[in-house]
Parts: C-alpha cells; sequence; structure tokens
C-alpha cells in the first residue's frame, strides 16, 4: 500500500477538489514543488500555475490555480486558491478567446490566466 496524504483544494468561492493523494505539485515564487506523504512541514505562497495531484488509484487531477496559499502538516496539505478551476470544467475555446483577446488589448493578468487555464487542460490530457 502506498503512502498518503489528505488534500484539499479550495478557492475563494467553493472546494474544488478533495481526496487522498501519492504527490502535489504546485507553483511557489522559488518554483515548482512537490509534495509526498511525510514531507516536512510547509506554508508557503502559491504563484499562478497548474497544480497537479496524482491520486491514490493512478489518476491524475489538474486544475489552474491563481494565486493563494499552500499548507502542508500531519500528512494534510490545503491549497487555498484566491481562484481554481479544475481542468476539466475549462471550456478550451473560450480560454483560447480569452487569450487572443488578452494578446490583442495588452493585459497580462489575463494573458497569464487564460495561458495557466490551457496548461492544466493540456496537463490532463498527456
Amino acid at each position: 500500500m502506498l503512502a498518503e496524504l489528505h488534500v484539499e483544494l479550495v478557492a475563494a468561492d467553493r472546494n474544488v477538489w478533495s481526496g487522498e493523494a501519492t504527490l502535489v505539485v504546485a507553483r511557489t515564487p522559488s518554483g515548482d514543488i512537490g509534495i509526498m506523504p511525510g514531507h516536512q512541514p510547509l506554508l508557503g505562497v502559491l504563484e499562478s500555475g497548474p497544480v497537479t495531484v496524482r491520486t491514490s488509484d493512478g489518476a491524475t487531477v489538474v486544475a489552474a490555480v491563481h494565486g493563494g496559499f499552500i499548507s502542508f502538516a500531519d500528512n494534510k496539505l490545503s491549497v487555498l486558491a484566491e481562484i481554481a478551476e479544475l481542468a476539466d470544467e475549462i471550456d478550451v475555446g473560450r480560454a483560447e478567446r480569452a487569450l487572443e483577446r488578452a494578446n490583442a488589448e495588452p493585459d497580462a493578468a489575463a494573458e497569464r490566466r487564460a495561458e495557466i487555464r490551457l496548461r492544466a487542460v493540456a496537463g490532463v490530457h498527456r
């Protein structure tokens, strides 16, 4: 049996995903960090980027996360995001149009959000 950690991915407006996992990868200001069962306690800032969860049953859950915090202690990981969308909730066409609009009207924040949403979807379909 693989060691597990309990994961709660929460956005400001809802509980996005929770369950058991063997690995979670998220982006911090220092770069990507991987959290596995038994990791040292951690409290950090999340950068906008995809969060990838390898679930205990071997599935992969990917979410586009836009800012927030990550906390790990006692094999419990909390990802507290300002905005988070599961990759399978993202409308690819809408995200592509948002990226085109952001590129046409210089809006770095909108461009970054659209790119992250598309990267999250691409991470699921590898």
